[in-house]
């Protein structure tokens, strides 16, 4: 039987132990910096032919987490990576009370405006983009406060639209989908839903032809809805779950869970021939709810899209 002296001991060493693990969450993984890299093989690219995407999700401009230094420093960082085309995939504002002061939406895009790429910078808008716009909620239509922003720092910014791209001979479209969360309703009974402003269909009948597709995407929740022209999902949004162990985050703000909380996914429609269809999902930058992040820290996300032939995928 325990003894009392060594049942305080142990219960010492355990709320210590809970304080450390809390400080770490709170006061340091949220201000790492990681390069995640992702492989994606894709039949629709030519053999051998190589397209480097770098991700940028989720940066909820605020200080003392991400501040427009902070942001800057990212950006720097990005750039040395060498991309061929940088995405950036919704959530500038900020998504949480815990801040010492804003970051107007000036500022965040102009510390965003030092991105550069050969194939350009190309944006979306998230749903606390849209939460956070209280002029664009009541009119119940965009564009939001965060896109003229982008847009004068040189930034492209799609909603239900799309560009043809062309990399060393290679030609795809680059879709950007509205946000599918954008408008907050209330039910009598208090209770909040969302009406979205996302057309996939609408969007991808403005391809002229059947190149592949890449969607950007900032709720990873439209991928079983994306049909075979669309190679590859890019979407941000989860945050990796912000609290993720041993491949399991306990909460994410999405309806399939853990399916699509974090990494890179791959699954097959269900009809005779279809390809696999690839969802990258990036754990992000910032916080929202709480500013916690342990086991999935800030990330620049990283992704080389290769050809390769259909047996080898």
């Amino acid at each position: 039987m325990i003894n009392r002296r060594t049942f305080l001991k142990k219960l010492g060493l355990v709320m210590a132990g809970g304080m450390a693990l809390g400080g770490y969450g709170f006061g340091i993984e949220p201000f790492r910096l990681r390069v995640k890299r992702h492989e994606v093989g894709l039949d629709t690219w030519p053999t051998g032919h190589r397209t480097r995407i770098a991700a940028l999700a989720d940066i909820h401009a605020c200080r003392p987490w991400m501040s427009p230094s902070r942001i800057r420093s990212i950006v720097a960082q990005t750039n040395t990576l060498n991309p061929d085309l940088i995405v950036l995939l919704g959530d500038y504002s900020a998504g949480h009370p815990w801040v010492t002061g804003d970051v107007h939406s000036r500022d965040w895009s102009k510390a965003l405006s030092g991105l550069a790429a050969p194939l350009g910078v190309h944006a979306v808008m998230g749903n606390h983009d849209w939460w956070e716009d209280k002029t664009a909620q009541r009119r119940g239509t965009g564009p939001v406060f965060g896109q003229p922003a982008l847009e004068k720092a040189g930034i492209a910014v799609y909603e239900n639209d799309l560009s043809a791209v062309n990399h060393k001979g290679h030609r795809f479209w680059l879709a950007g989908l509205g946000d599918q969360l954008a408008l907050i309703q209330r039910r009598n009974t208090g209770r909040r839903t969302f009406r979205g402003v996302d057309d996939l269909t609408g969007t991808l009948a403005k391809a002229g032809d059947s190149a592949p597709v890449i969607l950007l995407a900032h709720e990873p929740d439209i991928f079983p809805k994306v049909p075979d022209q669309v190679c590859l999902t890019l979407s941000g949004h989860t945050h990796g779950g912000q609290v993720r162990l041993l491949g399991y985050s306990p909460v994410v703000p999405s309806r399939y869970g853990n399916r699509y909380a974090y990494g890179h996914i791959v699954e097959t429609a269900p009809h005779p021939g279809a390809r696999p269809r690839h969802l990258v999902v990036s754990g992000g930058l910032g916080n929202s709810i709480l500013p916690v992040r342990f086991g999935v820290p800030p990330e620049i996300t990283v992704i080389d899209v290769v050809g390769r032939k259909a047996n080898a995928i």
